[in-house]
């Protein structure tokens, strides 16, 4: 397959793109993922979406093959526990500058190529201005663990349905 797309900064106007693509790859309920879209500080200029290049030029959803969103909303929005079980931690945490990966998906025929580092590679040189670590919460379910480990990101907190790792930029 070839592998050829192009990158694009992701604008408000692709928050219905955002909502179907994580109802579909996750299961999650539309209405929820409506509220998390509308309602948790969405990165739009640092949020990437890849378009394959086999359409010849017309974009449509068909033609997307991967979304990353960032997002600024705050750990304890995340998961509201660790404020009550690691207040100190979160205090230290929330006294650095960061960024959250709300959401990375790439379609399954994409999967293992170059597009998941190509994207997130897009945005580093301004994450690493702008940012001391990114925030990752990753629901247990997923494989993504691992990845998030080879980029260098540490756990710091777990719950009933995530890991959060913290991935420093600096």
């Amino acid at each position: 397959m070839n592998m050829n797309y192009t990158l694009h900064r992701m604008t408000p106007a692709d928050a219905p793109l955002t909502v179907d693509w994580l109802t579909r790859q996750y299961g999650f309920d539309r209405a929820e993922v409506d509220d998390w879209v509308a309602n948790l500080h969405f990165n739009w200029p640092l949020s990437v979406k890849a378009v394959s290049n086999e359409e010849l030029g017309i974009r449509n959803e068909e033609s997307v093959v991967g979304l990353l969103n960032m997002s600024d909303y705050r750990i304890e929005e995340e998961t509201p526990l660790i404020a009550r079980e690691k207040p100190d931690l979160l205090a230290a945490l929330n006294a650095q500058r960061y960024t959250a990966v709300f959401s990375f998906i790439v379609a399954p025929e994409y999967r293992g190529t170059r597009l998941n580092y190509d994207m997130i590679m897009s945005i580093m040189p301004e994450l690493r201005a702008n940012y001391d670590f990114l925030f990752v919460p990753v629901l247990h379910r997923l494989k993504t663990h691992r990845y998030w480990q080879r980029w260098g990101a540490t756990e710091f907190y777990r719950d009933a349905d995530c890991v959060y790792y913290q991935l420093p930029l600096r």
